[in-house]
């Protein structure tokens, strides 16, 4: 059995740039950074970052282009693809997301990040009666 299925969800790095093929189809790319934090042996907290290469076809690419801009969160869905190239004599990799849905996140804020409204827990008990379900 072979499966090849991705799901990135981060912020864009750039505003997405839309081209046309030479077939009349469009195409869409853009890059998402994602963070993980994990702590040393010495339990410092260490940051790191990936940046992960996003491709999309058709009405996604139009979308996305219309709608994502730089900082705004996104979650795409979609399969790793590495395409190779020569240049100079030297051959190139590069391993990118082909993305079959994109699903758009807020808009970021004008100062910074998208801005998120997180609702705050209830510091009392919840009372299991009071739940309606």
């Amino acid at each position: 059995m072979n499966l090849n299925k991705v799901m990135i969800a981060g912020r864009l790095t750039r505003d997405p740039e839309l081209k046309a093929l030479p077939s009349g189809k469009n195409i869409c790319n853009f890059s998402l950074a994602t963070s993980s934090t994990y702590k040393d042996r010495d339990g410092k907290t260490i940051e790191t970052t990936e940046y992960h290469s996003i491709v999309v076809f058709g009405p996604s690419a139009e979308n996305s282009a219309k709608y994502l801009l730089k900082g705004q969160l996104a979650l795409v869905e979609g399969r790793l693809q590495t395409r190779s190239w020569e240049k100079d004599g030297v051959k190139h990799y590069r391993t990118e997301v082909l993305g079959d849905k994109v699903l758009f996140g807020p808009k970021p804020a004008s100062d910074g990040p998208a801005a998120v409204t997180v609702p705050e827990y209830p510091e009392e008990e919840i009372n299991p009666e009071d739940i309606p379900f």
